[in-house]
């Protein structure tokens, strides 16, 4: 009996090492020399961060702390989508930083369309945030696979229920 084979591409991340990674870089933060009397506040939401501190120079210093602990972490720099710095009142500065997560539903009909165009025996369907790429050989499965991580998105791809 030849049954079909799936997996999903999905984008998503790892909370607890998000976690971490902030935990690690507000440690960082009060122990550095070059941070001392500096007001900082980082702050974590389901789908976005907080960063207050004093100007923009300390900004794009945590910034870059929060890019490289997150990469420790193994955690992929297109989950954050950093906005821009906003004046916050009492000479402090705040920037909102978007976490991605799901396939947009843009990014879900290109994938979808690729896979169409390039593998004539594999079929895929959105559910949801996600995209169900199904056929009956793994072998064609796993060429969809590696094609798909040739690609330069903007949301980091993983691929979860491999059967």
């Amino acid at each position: 009996m030849a049954g079909e084979s799936s997996f999903d591409v999905v984008s998503d991340f790892d909370d607890m090492e998000m976690r971490n990674a902030l935990d690690q870089v507000r440690r960082e933060v009060q122990q550095r020399y070059d941070f001392k009397g500096v007001k900082f506040d980082l702050t974590q939401a389901k789908t976005e961060l907080v960063l207050h501190t004093d100007d923009e120079f300390r900004a794009k210093a945590i910034r870059d702390l929060i890019e490289s602990k997150a990469v420790k972490r193994g955690l992929s720099l297109k989950v954050f989508d950093w906005g821009k710095l906003e004046p916050a009142g009492g000479d402090t500065v705040k920037q909102t930083i978007a976490l991605r997560r799901g396939l947009s539903e843009d990014l879900a009909k290109k994938l979808s369309k690729l896979i169409r165009d390039e593998f004539p025996k594999v079929k895929s369907q959105i559910q949801g945030d996600a995209l169900r790429v199904t056929a009956k050989s793994k072998d064609d499965l796993q060429l969809v696979i590696a094609r798909l991580k040739e690609l330069d998105e903007q949301s980091p791809l993983q691929f979860t229920n491999y059967r």
